[in-house]
């Protein structure tokens, strides 16, 4: 396969208001996940090791911290190979609108097509949390000779209704879609699975180009992949639909849209489990990221009994004499003797002094927590003073002073 036939636009202009206050200075992509991550370098991650290296990423929304990581973190590609990372943001190209959907996000940037003349497009999500080999998809879309692949996830048939779900035949070719639908569609050999999209495509550029042309001359259109594209295509154009595969190689197959607090705080837990099913620490497949120059995580005593149990700690952190449990403890975090923390999420840069008690807590970067701080044993309390969720998840936004 000559890697030079495909060109990759990752969307990372989502606003992510479901993902506030996290999403309060930044896009969602760059939310910072699994103590050294950013959500977007999961999808970035996938497409490098999957050899695809000439990346595009559509930027809009609060854009600066993105930017700023893919910078930093993402300079590992070679120009002189023929390989590169560019973030292009929303320019007003075409007309006076910013991004409409994410279909108008790949029209406004049509002239990237044009120049550099690809046999095929993948076009993914910046804020998705999975591991995938993209070559298997393409290699599927070229034996099925399809214009449109669509890499898809099977869930119950009671969880689907969340998402765009597919209605295929005995070939997996796609013959109906619909977004977020009451009744959703099953497979047809087992009533009870719903395959949904993953948001991950695969075009023929000739064919995308068309009907992405087509779809902007629509008034009524709201310019989105799922909700117009797709079902426009399905009776005129070969659509069919790719299961997922994971690189872990596991029966259970992980893939998570982390769009809301609750979604996000439960993928960051689930790491902390014993044997958990997004590996990590798969040599054969890295997850990479920007790290700064830290010194190691440093534990430190002081004459009391210390705990940390089923806990990530990054590098850079001091722990002073405090406890630990179940919580992702991401780089630069200095906890103070005497206090515990439970059940939480600590990003970089983090102060919490002594004698404090935090449970359930999402801190984002560059908070004080002063000493004796009692965070997240009484709820009624903490709503006026935090944002906190229906199931009582306290959110602590950056750069705040406790």
């Amino acid at each position: 396969m000559d890697y030079k036939k495909v060109t990759t636009f990752i969307l990372a202009g989502g606003k992510g208001e479901r993902l506030y206050p996290l999403t309060k200075d930044r896009a969602k992509p760059a939310v910072p996940f699994g103590g050294t991550y950013r959500i977007i370098d999961f999808s970035l991650s996938n497409a490098v090791n999957s050899g695809f290296k000439r990346i595009y990423i559509l930027t809009q929304y609060k854009s600066f911290s993105l930017q700023r990581h893919i910078r930093e973190g993402w300079n590992i590609l070679s120009r002189e190979l023929g390989e590169f990372i560019e973030v292009v943001p929303a320019q007003q190209r075409i007309s006076e609108d910013w991004y409409l959907g994410t279909a108008d996000a790949i029209f406004q940037n049509l002239y990237i097509l044009e120049r550099e003349k690809p046999e095929y497009v993948l076009i993914l999500s910046g804020d998705h949390v999975y591991k995938m080999d993209y070559t298997k998809m393409l290699n599927f879309h070229i034996q099925k000779n399809a214009d449109l692949t669509i890499s898809v996830f099977e869930v119950n048939k009671e969880e689907a209704s969340r998402f765009g779900v597919l209605k295929v035949d005995n070939e997996y070719r796609v013959i109906d879609f619909v977004e977020k639908p009451q009744i959703p569609f099953t497979l047809p050999e087992n009533p009870s699975i719903s395959l949904i999209s993953m948001g991950i495509y695969i075009f023929n550029t000739e064919i995308l180009v068309k009907r992405l042309i087509e779809d902007a001359k629509k008034i009524d259109s709201s310019h989105d992949f799922g909700k117009d594209v797709i079902p426009s295509m399905i009776k005129r154009d070969r659509v069919f639909a790719y299961r997922f595969i994971e690189e872990d190689k596991r029966e259970s197959r992980y893939w998570r849209d982390i769009g809301t607090i609750e979604a996000y705080y439960s993928a960051n837990m689930e790491l902390l489990e014993i044997d958990p099913i997004l590996n990590l620490y798969d040599e054969n497949w890295p997850i990479m990221t920007y790290k700064p120059q830290s010194p190691p995580a440093k534990i430190v005593f002081l004459g009391r009994n210390i705990e940390i149990l089923n806990s990530l700690i990054s590098d850079g952190c001091i722990i002073s004499g405090s406890s630990i449990y179940n919580s992702v403890i991401s780089p630069s975090v200095k906890i103070e003797k005497g206090s515990e923390i439970f059940d939480s999420i600590i990003m970089n840069n983090v102060y919490i002094g002594e004698n404090c008690k935090i449970k359930r807590t999402i801190i984002d970067k560059n908070v004080i927590i002063p000493d004796n701080s009692v965070i997240g044993y009484n709820i009624e309390e903490d709503k006026k003073k935090f944002f906190v969720t229906e199931t009582g998840i306290v959110v602590i936004p950056r750069e705040s002073f406790v």
